[in-house]
């Protein structure tokens, strides 16, 4: 695993699913266990709570994923590295 690349065994995010993201990145890339692959970003919500905002893409098997902000329940941070509980996507 590079620095700037999260793995997610699954092929698709939900709620109170655990990223281990680089800390002081705001960029990133997602890499899914189905082989497939979407941007994201981390960014604060207008009162100032971290939110995760991710590209749209497409499942290895054709289902089409709209880009999603995603609520963050919590932040922890390790060394050069911060774990992310993602909340409910928001409408």
């Amino acid at each position: 695993m590079t620095e700037h690349v999260v793995e997610v065994p699954y092929s698709h995010l939900y709620p109170g699913l655990v990223l281990d993201a680089p800390a002081g990145a705001f960029d990133f890339l997602v890499l899914f266990g189905d082989d497939s692959e979407s941007r994201a970003q981390l960014v604060s919500d207008d009162t100032g709570r971290p939110v995760l905002r991710m590209g749209g893409y497409m499942t290895a098997r054709g289902t089409v994923i709209d880009e999603r902000v995603w609520t963050v329940r919590e932040s922890v941070r390790h060394g050069n590295r911060v774990r992310l509980r993602l909340g409910r996507s928001l409408p």
